[in-house]
């Protein structure tokens, strides 16, 4: 039987950890809504690699809020457990009430990544605008972490360019590395190789990276920090990797 020397096993799981990139998920069915029929949506939440549809189970939210003008509501009591891409996920129907631009924001249990001797938390957002309000779709909430969308985030094409700001602990976070994956549904797209399954981009001094989006569908971008505190785990401190996530829809462009 071969057997792998530690330094060969640690290289194996390092690589193993960079190709399959974890993202916090948000996605809900729809990223704008114009009739009031269409009013109630469904946002499925989930922790994923979503390029390639490999589900992971997820605990329980620590908080599930939605903000509109400047107001927050927790929704945490919405939420449903279920099954997406074959493991633990969750669930909620939300009604808008009136136009505006709706953020809501998912803080997940942290998760410990043994592959990386890392804890992981997303905090993960989506934004949907409502009955054609779309004042303050810039606006911060304040979180630990959060990518601050420089580009209107809803009503987008395919072949647009995002840009967005990460900010830490209310601070630009320069050189922040932003990975992006697409949510592969029905496996729709093919990487031709692992390098082509998470895209990689730098934000610069100011914290703002630029991304342009080749397909249409659901893109996320995470924007990946290490945080100054550190958790126990079976004893020992571990590091944390704060993620600031954030997912969009971008719409196909049609033909003439």
């Amino acid at each position: 039987m071969l057997k792998l020397s530690g330094a060969i096993l640690a290289l194996l799981l390092c690589w193993t950890a960079q190709a399959n990139a974890h993202f916090g998920i948000v996605i809900p069915s729809s990223s704008t809504v114009s009739e009031k029929k269409d009013a109630t949506i469904t946002l499925d939440i989930a922790f994923a690699h979503p390029m390639e549809q490999e589900g992971m189970d997820m605990d329980a939210p620590s908080a599930f809020i939605v903000t509109l003008d400047k107001k927050s509501e927790d929704l945490k009591s919405l939420l449903k457990p279920v099954s997406i891409m074959g493991h633990k996920a969750w669930r909620a129907a939300y009604t808008l009430k009136k136009p505006g631009v709706y953020q809501f924001t998912v803080e997940p249990a942290p998760y410990f990544e043994p592959a990386e001797d890392t804890w992981i938390i997303h905090y993960t957002k989506t934004i949907v605008a409502a009955f054609g309000g779309e004042d303050d779709w810039d606006a911060p909430l304040g979180l630990k972490t959060e990518i601050v969308p420089l580009t209107r985030p809803f009503g987008n094409y395919a072949g647009n360019i995002f840009q967005g700001q990460v900010l830490l602990n209310g601070k630009p976070a320069p050189g922040s590395t932003v990975e992006v994956e697409y949510y592969n549904i029905n496996g729709r797209r093919k990487a031709p190789n692992e390098y082509f399954v998470t895209q990689s981009v730098k934000a610069d001094n100011n914290g703002v990276f630029s991304f342009g989006i080749p397909w249409d569908g659901w893109w996320g971008f995470a924007a990946l920090n290490e945080s100054e505190e550190k958790l126990d785990y079976k004893g020992e401190k571990k590091p944390i990797e704060l993620g600031a996530v954030l997912w969009m829809n971008f719409a196909p462009t049609g033909k003439k």
